[in-house]
């Protein structure tokens, strides 16, 4: 069957409708959503149902458009408060880091080339190609995969390792395209035109981001809108530029969009809620689409030719390259040597590494089908066994710790204008001793209840209610406000929202 305009839209739908039903269940059995969406793709594709889609330009520029909107999305949702005392950490193991998993998994695949029966014949530069496109940690996979486990990470992990998957790729991505410059150019790369080319583009990259980022806020802070449901296609539209911006202006899109989404994130922002609902299903969907469309891309019988060689370089990277990479990057930190072990582990390859094994393929480099073919079965390999372990390997290494919370139990936001926080309280015995009314109870000067959770029941309050434990008292209070004395009941209250 071939893409026709009378039977893509139900076919997509289809497709997506299938995904989303196959991850359902999946996720019962700890199975990775990101992995069943890239198996949809292909039981639907040529080898299975018969979809016929070879086109690798349309899948890059789908994965180009997703990235950017992904990558804007989980700077959103990174605070600076959190990734502040593992910048450093985040930053050497994206650059630093991404360049020593080239070179070593590169001299393995070199040496699998020309010292094995395996008969790659691949030369230096292929092999190192090979190696860059498969160097990045997957963001939209570490995303999804950290936030749906459901546990919280001891010694900062968690923000490391989303702040190294967000940032990381715009090192691989130069990588990638630098080697393959050289290789169709039959040229030889310096060292220093190399490092000229990635200080450069990062350093554009990072820079229009954080002046773009900026510029969005501005704007949608002054813009007015007549109605807010457009203030979150403007952020998508403004998304799509900066991107696009970015890589006309010979700096990092990939980068760009990370650090605007991290100021946006971090900023007053009107319409706030809006833009993040908006945000987070428009980023569900297209990692829905890339993952399917990628899967779509590949023909399984072709995997059986490269399997032995991408299983080969795939547990290479997770047992010693990745792990070499990250031990000799955080030597100069204090890190224990289990959070070094969870962090090598959590080393995910997703949709990333295929995409960018499209430009080979699109180039017309010799060998790229077999390139592309090795990332997609190495991809496959990590989803599967890391991906799959990584709340039993937290929970084996004694750094799984209760998942902080984040939200209230009320479904209750404030807009950013106010200058206010919500917290929960959560009554016990001790705290009614004085009086089971809300007027016993002894809370700092500015502080309000605004609702009271009894089971599944909200009730709202007035100074005669009576309290019983258990109960989850919602309450307001000013930014500023400090508290007085004998409040310890207030301090048992959780901000949730500022």
């Amino acid at each position: 069957m071939t893409f026709t305009p009378e039977n893509v839209f139900f076919m997509g739908s289809v497709l997506i409708f299938a995904s989303i039903v196959i991850s359902k269940w999946g996720y019962r059995f700890g199975i990775p959503t990101l992995l069943l969406f890239l198996f949809t793709g292909m039981i639907f594709g040529n080898d299975g149902f018969g979809l016929e889609f070879h086109n690798h330009a349309d899948a890059q520029l789908i994965g180009m458009l997703s990235l950017s909107v992904i990558l804007f999305s989980g700077g959103m949702d990174t605070k600076f408060r959190d990734i502040r005392p593992v910048l450093a950490q985040g930053l050497v193991l994206s650059t630093v880091g991404v360049m020593l998993t080239t070179i070593i998994t590169g001299l393995l695949i070199y040496y699998l080339s020309v010292w094995t029966k395996l008969d790659i014949g691949l030369s230096l530069p292929l092999s190192m190609l090979l190696a860059a496109t498969v160097s990045s940690t997957d963001s939209a996979s570490v995303f999804n995969l950290l936030r749906s486990q459901g546990i919280g990470l001891k010694h900062n992990l968690r923000p490391l390792l989303e702040l190294e998957s967000g940032s990381n790729d715009p090192m691989a991505y130069v990588l990638t395209i630098a080697l393959m410059e050289a290789i169709v150019s039959s040229g030889e790369l310096s060292v220093m035109e190399l490092a000229t080319k990635i200080v450069g583009q990062l350093a554009v990259g990072g820079l229009l981001g954080y002046l773009l980022g900026r510029t969005l806020v501005w704007i949608v802070n002054h813009i007015n809108l007549p109605n807010p449901s457009l203030y979150p296609v403007l952020v998508l539209s403004m998304i799509l530029i900066m991107f696009t911006l970015t890589d006309l202006l010979k700096g990092n899109g990939y980068l760009a969009v990370y650090v605007a989404g991290l100021v946006a994130g971090n900023r007053r922002l009107s319409f706030r809620k809006e833009t993040n609902a908006f945000m987070q299903g428009i980023t569900w969907l297209l990692q829905i689409v890339m993952f399917i469309t990628l899967g779509l891309l590949v023909n399984p019988s072709e995997m059986l030719n490269v399997w032995l060689v991408a299983f080969a370089i795939g547990l290479f990277m997770m047992f010693v390259s990745r792990p070499l990479a990250v031990f000799l990057c955080l030597q100069p930190f204090r890190i224990p040597a289990k959070a070094k072990l969870f962090i090598s582990w959590v080393g995910l390859r997703g949709t990333v590494p295929i995409i960018f094994a499209t430009y080979p393929v699109i180039a017309g480099i010799e060998d790229a089908n077999f390139l592309f073919n090795v990332v997609f079965v190495i991809t496959l390999l990590s989803l599967s066994l890391q991906g799959t372990t990584i709340s039993a390997c937290a929970q084996w290494l004694g750094l799984a710790t209760e998942e902080v919370k984040t939200g209230n139990d009320f479904g209750i936001e404030l807009p950013d204008e106010l200058d206010s926080k919500l917290s929960e309280i959560k009554l016990t015995e001790e705290d009614l001793k004085a009086g089971n009314r809300l007027a016993d109870m002894n809370f700092p000067k500015g502080t309000l209840v605004m609702m009271i959770k009894r089971g599944q029941s909200v009730i709202v309050p007035n100074g005669q209610v009576e309290l019983l434990p258990d109960d989850i008292l919602l309450t307001i209070a000013h930014e500023g406000e400090e508290k007085g004395e004998g409040d310890s009941l207030a301090e048992q209250g959780k901000n949730v929202k500022s």
